[in-house]
């Protein structure tokens, strides 16, 4: 989320982004998690029910929305508005329903069982200090599933709410199985971030990187460059049959700036302009094609689809 280096991102979220409260939920996500939440496997301790776990299907796929956090920033005109007026802002953000003094974004990897892989895209922050983050390990157990069992991971990009799960407390993989797949020219940038080399030490047996718009995983997998927010930034396609559902990572962080101004500047984005009209690139295909939409960081969990309006856009979650 930040063009910084990571030791840099925590800092500036810590002095301008710090937790103002938790955002919570709508009662009808909570509610339908709560109502889905999976029985364990045969190889996981029992877990209660969570409602930080959403299990829902992409075709034939089984799929659970994983919650891990949330970040709460300062509405302040420098984080996802630069430079905008504060009256343009509040208006959008009142109109919405929305409070105006705080910019609540939510974390939430997402899983999803294809045969005998175990597929998880994004691993959420841990403990960074600008999250109220780190559920992720007690969600993935709610779900079923062992850290140990997770076969692939998916890097939108190395951003430390995209990447704090890999590593355990003790600096060991969290995911001791897995492979990890990020795009080539985002590992080269990941490489040469100075805050993210004890990371970069740890993963690099387990990286496979591909060139932007590969099919990873053939027929199931397939990368969609989202160019801007960092140098190899990327979302992901899963199919099933004729059912899709586009993973968009950073492309956009708040359901309601975001997606209607997608044109505002986004202090993270490494070449605003480039991301800018990614963003509006992305949401004008999946508003014509009514794609269903995966948002990392919208109200949990996360799903629905953008509609177009006006020369804009809307987000739809799905109920």
């Amino acid at each position: 989320m930040t063009r910084t280096p990571v030791s840099t991102l925590a800092a500036a979220l810590v002095a301008g982004a710090l937790l103002c409260a938790c955002s919570q939920p709508d009662s009808a996500a909570t509610n339908t998690a709560a109502a889905n939440t999976p029985a364990p496997s045969a190889s996981a301790a029992p877990q209660p029910a969570n409602v930080d776990v959403l299990r829902f299907k992409i075709g034939a796929l089984d799929a659970v929305a994983l919650k891990d956090g949330d970040i709460d920033a300062a509405n302040d005109g420098k984080t996802f508005a630069i430079g905008q007026p504060a009256d343009a802002i509040n208006a959008l953000l009142t109109a919405a329903g929305q409070p105006t003094d705080t910019l609540h974004l939510s974390i939430q990897p997402l899983l999803v069982r294809s045969g005998a892989q175990v597929l998880l895209f994004d691993t959420g922050a841990a403990d960074a200090s600008f999250a109220r983050a780190g559920r992720l390990p007690a969600s993935l157990r709610a779900a079923g599933v062992e850290p140990s069992q997770v076969t692939d991971i998916f890097l939108s990009h190395h951003h430390p709410d995209h990447v704090g799960g890999l590593l355990g407390k003790d600096g060991a993989l969290a995911f001791p199985n897995a492979k990890i797949h990020l795009s080539a020219p985002e590992w080269e940038a990941m490489k040469k971030d100075d805050g993210s080399a004890k990371l970069v030490a740890a993963i690099a047996p387990k990286v496979e990187t591909f060139q932007p718009g590969a099919a990873i995983v053939p027929g199931v997998v397939t990368a969609v460059a989202v160019d801007g927010h960092t140098p190899g930034h990327s979302a992901y396609e899963i199919a099933s049959g004729d059912q899709r559902l586009l993973y968009i990572g950073d492309t956009a962080h708040h359901f309601v700036i975001s997606v209607q101004r997608p044109e505002w500047t986004v202090q993270y984005d490494q070449n605003a302009a480039l991301a800018q009209t990614s963003r509006r690139a992305l949401m004008q295909r999946a508003a014509d094609g009514n794609l269903r939409i995966y948002a990392v960081h919208f109200p949990f969990p996360g799903l629905g689809r953008f509609k177009a309006q006006g020369d804009s856009f809307v987000w739809e979650p799905e109920r």
